[in-house]
């Protein structure tokens, strides 16, 4: 398969020097890429920064911000198989981007506008390809993942939770389920991100068999 993958947190740029951003690393999504190469898949990473190193023999493309990731990712969408999207995609930008350096003041009023909802709009386009989605929950983190999957139109989702004990990012072991769209639900607790990535891709490769059976 060609496997299209996204990973890390993209910024929203405020002035010159501060950003908008979460704290998503990029792990699952590199680690993705690697254990899909591994299989013999071909894979193309749109990456936003991150602190990690591309894997070897990937197709790897550098983005910043929300609406680079949207135009790369459209980009490559119509000549891959799967699209597996990892990436923590900030929902706002700045309406506008101070060309300034923004001083102290007492108080700092931002306007924000909503950015688009990649997976949401490529769902729409999804005819015969597999869409994979992972949602981060802090309640009901069952019943929003499982709103998203079908909001969405994907054929799986990664669910992971945030609580004051329970922290996903940075960390190489976490918690969570895969959803898919025939109901099942796969938990997983204190599991490697790679061991992780392992589930994902066989995952697809089961739906792609069948599909090509």
């Amino acid at each position: 398969m060609k496997i299209l993958i996204t990973a890390g947190a993209t910024r929203e740029m405020l002035d010159p020097v501060r950003f908008l951003s979460n704290l998503s690393t990029g792990k699952m999504g590199y680690a993705l890429a690697e254990v899909a190469r591994k299989r013999g898949h071909r894979v193309v990473l749109i990456s936003a920064p991150t602190d990690l190193k591309p894997p070897s023999k990937v197709k790897f493309v550098s983005v910043v911000n929300t609406l680079q990731m949207q135009s790369a990712v459209k980009r490559y969408f119509g000549d891959v198989d799967s699209l597996i999207m990892t990436a923590a995609v900030s929902d706002y930008r700045p309406q506008r981007i101070a060309k300034q350096k923004i001083k102290r003041t007492k108080t700092l009023v931002l306007k924000l506008r909503q950015n688009p909802d990649i997976l949401f709009e490529l769902g729409k386009k999804k005819a015969d390809k597999i869409l994979v989605g992972f949602s981060l929950e802090s309640r009901k983190w069952l019943e929003n993942s499982r709103e998203k999957l079908l909001k969405k139109n994907l054929d799986f989702i990664v669910a992971n939770r945030i609580s004051k004990t329970k922290n996903p990012f940075g960390e190489n072991r976490i918690s969570g389920a895969i959803l898919d769209r025939n109901g099942s639900v796969e938990k997983f607790s204190d599991t490697e991100k790679e061991k992780i990535a392992e589930k994902v891709i066989r995952k697809v490769e089961k739906i792609w068999s069948t599909m090509e059976g």
